[in-house]
């Protein structure tokens, strides 16, 4: 019996799968041991232990409202393509995915592991591509109306050698804005509700949905700041302080720096070493890397192989009775073909 056209991608598919496991379990560790191989560890330890325990609590509080409010993308994710696996699973898929996307890239979390964790949990591609449309969006529609207020009000105060002014950043904060409102005004007024581009539908979702999105991903570049604001001195301004992580994320996304490294700590000085002294500024700057960055990769890296685990067992379990159901049908239509 020939296979049929649609058979044909299926059988790649599976065939695939053990390659993709196995690039996977050795791809990951390798990442970890790259992003981590100049991470100067006694630095790391030397600035936290300068904290008082309580701010450092508070930062790590922070930090874990900031997962949860990602998660939520993906939780929106779940009510907009209505898939049913449950919510603790899709926030930890999320926490995952998140943690992995800060220290090594779009590439690898936000896309590459959401694909296979999903697909793993029995989602196809088509739906989890929605999910990762979805959070996208909200991460930076959210990120274009709170930068867009930031620097519309001109709210940091810009060094003078700063290539960029006070007046060329205000315009683009106007620019920021006028898209954001833009998707909003779209997901209220638009005739048109879905597109299909390369054989993926896109529905338009709704202003209250949007608006959901937009929020989230305000308050969770807001909490971002708000620790690196907690662990710096007390002249520091929080609207400064956010409006810098907010230039800096976009000089990490220009680079393709995973996590920014570098870039981060380069913009941070070069815009607030006039207010605040440079040891200050890198002694919260490592604070805010361990606490966002290395404490969640650590648990993520834990929570992952826990779903690997779980999601190969689950598969041993069902493989028996597919193939049982298999045996059964080849008998029964063995039995058919004796009689006639």
């Amino acid at each position: 019996m020939t296979k049929t056209g649609a058979d044909k991608p299926n059988h790649w598919i599976r065939r695939l799968k053990p390659v993709l496991s196995l690039i996977f379990f050795i791809g990951v560790p390798a990442l970890l041991v790259y992003m981590l191989r100049d991470v100067d560890w006694q630095e790391v330890w030397k600035s936290l232990r300068a904290y008082d325990p309580w701010i450092l609590a508070a930062g790590v509080g922070i930090a874990a409202v900031s997962y949860m409010t990602f998660a939520c993308y993906d939780l929106l994710g779940r009510h907009y393509t209505g898939h049913k696996l449950s919510v603790p699973k899709t926030m930890g898929v999320a926490f995952v995915c998140y943690a992995f996307n800060l220290n090594l890239g779009a590439w690898v979390g936000g896309m590459a592991l959401r694909y296979r964790l999903y697909t793993r949990m029995g989602l196809d591609a088509a739906t989890v591509t929605r999910i990762f449309s979805i959070a996208l969006l909200a991460n930076w529609v959210g990120y274009m109306l709170l930068a867009g207020t930031v620097f519309s009000l001109r709210l940091v105060d810009l060094p003078e050698n700063w290539a960029i002014g006070a007046t060329a950043l205000q315009l683009i904060g106007f620019a920021l804005v006028a898209v954001a409102l833009g998707y909003l005004a779209a997901c209220q007024f638009s005739r048109k509700r879905s597109w299909t581009i390369r054989g993926q539908e896109i529905v338009l979702p709704s202003l209250r949905f949007a608006l959901l999105q937009v929020i989230n991903g305000m308050v969770n570049w807001s909490l971002m700041a708000a620790i690196i604001y907690l662990l710096l001195p007390d002249e520091a301004f929080y609207p400064s302080v956010l409006a810098i992580l907010l230039v800096s994320s976009i000089a990490g996304v220009v680079t393709h720096i995973p996590g920014g490294l570098g870039v981060l700590e380069a913009v941070f000085v070069s815009m607030l070493q006039h207010k605040i002294p440079t040891g200050a500024l890198l002694a919260a700057l490592i604070g805010y890397r361990a606490i966002y960055f290395l404490l969640p990769l650590s648990l993520a890296t834990v929570a992952y192989f826990v779903m690997e685990k779980v999601a190969r067992d689950q598969h041993e379990d069902i493989m028996p009775d597919q193939d049982r159901a298999a045996d059964s049908e080849a008998a029964r239509v063995g039995a058919q073909n004796e009689r006639a």
